[in-house]
């Protein structure tokens, strides 16, 4: 009965306080009169500062990171409090400001003098103090780590630590973690300094501008009246809102609000409408052209362009929201639900004058699928586009004496975006920091080439037991982790061990991509899950597997495009393509269809299992486990059907 005391405790929570408990990225201090609007300034100066070097710097890497990582520090500590029960207004302790200062003069330093540093190479290890400060710095970004992001990555980065300096040398673990661009100025910092703050940017000021109350309205105009129409809404807003947000949590939150309250009303379980939302909402981030912040290191890790990323990414997230879509609306028949009386809905027509709000997208994505100009740039092109949108938006509201005008971008919504935009950078920077150490840590140690050995004595080959086990290990450590964290740590360890075994690397990418998203809806940590029953009044753990359930296609869609790289667009052709989509959505039907138990009238347990291998056969790219899976499924429809039309003549 303990859930039930959990979600007693639940039922008033307004949506900031929902994010505080189930998001540790809204656990933050709280300022208030004069130090607020000093914070608020910080902030926004960062985000100027980020676009400004972006576009325009020409500083070294290592004093670019350097002056990025110092920045975020100082900025994280003044945001992020030891616990939120130490949190008052207007309230700093001493040893906080001792470490922000302690851990940020390291990196100002070696900004400051990084020619120096550069000169001596290895030996500056041999400097007690130069050691010292590394340590401190290292210390004192781990320690904001577990403010910001959580423990679990931080038992990872520990484990590995410990790992580097019990086998190599210990200024050697120094050097390569702290004064080279293999540890924490790493990849993933330097993919975050140079793309992702500029997209956060972007995203933050493109909520301003109302396109998420827009992407609800549309959801609702196209699917809102259809049977158990709230939840297709759900499905269809949630992939459009969480494409810009990029938080699976802070998706469901947003969102779910509006839409889960609906589902109940509509007739859906509460723990069915909490899961709806949850699956949907971290969908969000496999939906192009921007998939939260993971495409851009996506795109450095493979040394190919972002655009075509985005690219090969557009049909296995056709399929993840297909197979929700499916079983929402199978769900609906099956409950005999009906949609939203279209006299409630927005009319098309009314939403049509309001298009223009996409206008910042469609530049965005036209800049970047022509490589007309940087990724960073096209960013910055499409932030000045989105202020433009929001000005021409008040314009519109004046010209039609419009009363609702929360929409309107206003001097005060500019700084709320450059604040919101600094502090969204925090924990993304801060993973992506971590993530360096990781993999620092693995190189150092050459742990990679023994952890390739130990997987591919373990599989003996079988590539099947190798994705499985890599699968399990994207999961794990993806509880409670960022995705972004977890791609990177993925990507340093698993993905060339999948790349050894012979899948091809853009598939093997994608592949511990997918399985680190689905970490935040798969039991026991499935922090978008929880926050999704927090707000059904449901019990967590089964708004968390039937979050699972229905994002059945994020466990399978891998393994399709693992084994047969066509749905990703390598090496293939069109008539490939077409058919590779056809027998997988007919497949993901026919699981979806099995795992909800209706398809015209109650399944028999028995056809249940056989629509449901008939629908894994037909994903598997052999043509003879297609026509398997055509008939097996085939033979289900049509005994259903009968049996269905008897049961109505009954």
């Amino acid at each position: 009965m303990a859930w039930k005391k959990k979600n007693a405790d639940s039922e008033n929570l307004s949506a900031e306080e929902l994010m505080k408990k189930y998001d540790r990225e809204s656990n933050v201090r709280i300022w208030e009169g004069v130090p607020a609007k000093v914070i608020r300034y910080i902030c926004a100066a960062f985000s100027v500062y980020c676009i400004w070097v972006t576009l325009f710097s020409t500083m070294m890497p290592e004093e670019k990171l350097n002056l990025f990582l110092g920045l975020i520090l100082i900025i994280g500590y003044l945001n992020y409090p030891i616990n939120k029960k130490h949190v008052r207004p207007n309230y700093i302790p001493w040893y906080d400001i001792v470490l922000l200062i302690l851990g940020a003069i390291p990196f100002f330093y070696c900004a400051l003098h990084a020619h120096s540093i550069i000169k001596l190479a290895s030996r500056v290890t041999r400097d007690p103090k130069m050691v010292a400060m590394a340590i401190v710095a290292i210390l004192a970004y781990m320690e904001l780590c577990r403010r910001c992001v959580g423990i679990p990555i931080l038992c990872v980065v520990g484990v590995l630590l410990t790992y580097a300096f019990a086998n190599v040398r210990f200024g050697k673990v120094i050097y390569d973690l702290f004064y080279t661009t293999t540890g924490i100025m790493g990849t993933p910092i330097n993919v975050c300094a140079k793309y992702i703050v500029v997209f956060i940017i972007f995203g933050a000021f493109l909520e301003r501008t109302g396109i998420s109350a827009f992407f609800i309205s549309l959801a609702n105009s196209i699917a809102g009246a259809s049977a158990g129409g709230p939840a297709k809404v759900a499905v269809i807003s949630s992939a459009l809102c969480g494409m810009v947000s990029g938080s699976s949590v802070g998706n469901t939150v947003t969102t779910g609000s509006v839409t889960i309250p609906m589902m109940k009303r509509t007739g859906y379980k509460p723990e069915f409408a909490g899961a709806v939302e949850a699956a949907a909402s971290t969908g969000g981030q496999i939906m192009p052209p921007i998939m939260g912040a993971a495409a851009f290191l996506m795109a450095e890790y493979m040394g190919i362009p972002y655009g075509q990323v985005a690219l090969k990414a557009i049909l296995p997230a056709v399929l993840y929201f297909a197979g929700i879509y499916i079983a929402v609306h199978l769900e609906a028949r099956k409950l005999g639900l009906r949609g939203i009386p279209k006299e409630e809905l927005p009319k098309l027509r009314q939403l049509l004058p309001k298009v223009y709000l996409l206008l910042p997208l469609v530049v965005l994505v036209w800049l970047v699928a022509t490589n007309t100009h940087t990724m960073q740039f096209s960013a910055a092109v499409a932030i000045g586009i989105t202020i433009l949108v929001g000005l021409y938006n008040n314009l519109v509201t004046i010209a039609t004496k419009s009363q609702d005008r929360s929409d309107n971008l206003t001097f005060g919504k500019f700084f709320d975006a450059l604040e919101a935009g600094a502090k969204s950078c925090i924990t993304v920077a801060v993973a992506c920091a971590m993530a360096g150490l990781v993999a620092g840590s693995v190189t150092s140690t050459g742990l990679a080439s023994k952890l390739i050995t130990a997987v591919v004595t373990i599989s003996r080959g079988h590539i099947m037991i190798a994705l499985l086990l890599t699968m399990l290990c994207c999961i794990v450590l993806g509880m409670g982790v960022p995705t972004t964290a977890n791609y990177c740590i993925m990507a340093s360890t698993c993905a060339p061990i999948l790349i050894t075994i012979g899948v091809p690397q853009v598939a093997a990418h994608f592949f511990v991509f997918y399985f680190g998203i689905v970490a935040d809806i798969t039991p026991p940590v499935a922090l978008a899950a929880y926050a999704g029953s927090a707000i059904a009044k449901a019990p967590p753990m089964k708004t968390a597997f039937n979050a699972s359930k229905l994002a059945i296609g994020a466990f399978i869609v891998p393994y399709i495009f693992a084994m047969n790289p066509a749905m990703l667009l390598v090496d293939t052709t069109t008539l490939q393509v077409v058919l590779v989509v056809v027998t997988s959505i007919l497949g993901i039907f026919g699981v979806a269809a099995g795992l909800n138990g209706y398809l015209f009238r109650p399944i028999h347990p028995v056809l249940r299992v056989l629509l449901a291998a008939g629908g894994l056969l037909m994903m598997d790219p052999t043509p003879m486990t297609d026509v398997v899976g055509v008939v097996l499924m085939a033979a289900v429809i049509v005994l259903q059907f009968f049996l269905g039309r008897k049961k109505a003549a009954a």
